[in-house]
């Protein structure tokens, strides 16, 4: 089995089962065997279809010589597919792209016709490129839905909407965070070179590099060692803001998994103290422990634990507690590129939720401690308000300003939303509050 029928079957899983790209492409990918090249093809092909899916139709509707809704979804994909090679890959010939797609349609289609409609499509966009009718509106050029594109303009300031739905469709650079208890910066940069990994340091975030070319990170001797892990600056900035000391603290993080936040509170606090890591999901506790594992933090202690469910000889213990809640995940759009075909009606009621989750997280800080919120999307409704809801409810917390790198303005606030297109971060919120001594 081949890249593109790779590709394929996971557009099919996601759009039938509403499964989620990066997870079952990763299985797929397992599963059919693919050697690194064809992996890195499968991952792009799939990726680049969910991120230019309206423009893909776009262009289909000037190709087609009936209409867009009446193609059977498994054909619409393969087509996706070859349009997506033909217009947006310049290393592909076109007629690979074309022959690989009819051979996927005689696969994949019980129609007899469909191969011969492919073809004659594929052929058609061929001997067209370039001369087709370019999309104008944003839900056509960028493939945000427009009821997504409504939302977005509504929460972000003046002149960010563009610039955030152009980074979605990025693909975005693998950026890891040096293990300083073992290794410094500079030699791991050296180190990842000779085994053959492009990589440069981050723009503003210390100890941390950008890497390029890196295949199955996970087969990296130097990652087996644990001499790095995957994280968004965004999220990395989230652990600095805390300040967390060098010192013998207890730290919380509530909703911790895949375990970055907890991974980085340990380097910042140089391996000392203690750092309690939960999530509800019993599979993700054991990512968080096997992470730890390899990166030799023996001062995480991970288990299962519901944020929402209160455990009482934990009030008033904590030094620090981090919560990066449950959330709309509307800002990591580029590296989940089918979140934004996700029902919107179903975040609604994630404020209640965070809230919820804020409130309960809050009783554990001890008088004079750190409370962070986090979450991973730019609506306010998910990030201000919530944070402005706590404080109504609890004046025993107030907010603090934040200290950023020299890239970022001064912060007052206390509250920083980062969005995509501006710092080549995902886009996230930070807050922080402290409780009254």
């Amino acid at each position: 089995m081949g890249a593109r029928e790779t590709a394929l079957n996971a557009l099919i899983a996601c759009r039938k089962e509403g499964a989620w790209s990066n997870g079952v492409l990763k299985d797929y990918i397992q599963r059919d065997r693919l050697d690194p090249r064809d992996a890195g093809l499968a991952t792009r092909l799939c990726y680049g279809v969910l991120q230019n899916r309206g423009k893909l139709d776009f262009y289909l509707t000037q190709l087609l010589t009936g209409k867009l809704k009446d193609l059977h979804p498994v054909v619409r994909d393969i087509l996706h597919l070859g349009l997506y090679q033909i217009y947006e890959l310049d290393k592909i010939p076109d007629s690979a792209a074309v022959n690989e797609a009819v051979a996927l349609a005689k696969k994949y289609s019980r129609n007899p016709k469909a191969a011969s409609l492919v073809n004659g499509v594929l052929r058609s966009a061929v001997r067209t490129k370039g001369t087709l009718k370019e999309p104008v509106s944003y839900a056509d050029k960028y493939s945000h839905p427009d009821v997504l594109i409504s939302l977005l303009k509504a929460n972000l300031p003046k002149g960010r909407l563009e610039p955030m739905l152009e980074a979605d469709n990025e693909a975005p650079d693998t950026v890891i965070q040096v293990n300083t208890l073992r290794i410094t910066a500079a030699a791991l940069l050296q180190r990842l070179e000779k085994e053959g990994v492009s990589v440069r340091p981050h723009g503003w975030m210390p100890d941390c590099l950008v890497l390029s070319g890196t295949g199955n990170l996970e087969k990296l001797p130097s990652f087996r060692e644990g001499l790095f892990y995957v994280q968004d600056p965004a999220s990395r900035l989230s652990i600095l803001c805390a300040q967390l000391p060098k010192a013998d603290i207890r730290v919380l993080d509530c909703c911790a998994a895949p375990g970055g936040k907890s991974f980085a509170a340990a380097i910042a606090m140089e391996g000392k103290g203690r750092i309690l890591s939960c999530d509800v999901h019993a599979h993700k506790v054991e990512l968080i422990r096997n992470g730890a594992a390899r990166l030799g933090f023996d001062n995480i202690t991970a288990f299962r634990q519901d944020a929402t469910q209160p455990v009482s000889q934990w009030r008033e213990a904590m030094d620090a507690v981090i919560v990066d809640a449950p959330c709309s995940g509307l800002g990591i759009i580029r590296k989940k590129p089918d979140i934004r075909y996700k029902d919107l009606k179903e975040t609604e009621e994630l404020p209640a939720l965070q809230l919820q989750i804020l409130s309960n997280q809050a009783n554990y800080v001890k008088p004079g401690g750190i409370l962070m919120y986090s979450t991973c999307t730019v609506l306010r409704r998910e990030n201000e308000d919530v944070v402005k809801a706590f404080l109504a409810l609890r004046d025993d917390f107030y907010l603090e300003p934040l200290v950023l790198p020299e890239a970022f303005p001064q912060n007052e606030t206390g509250m920083l939303t980062l969005i995509p297109g501006e710092y080549d971060t995902d886009g996230f919120f930070i807050s922080r509050l402290r409780r009254k001594a």
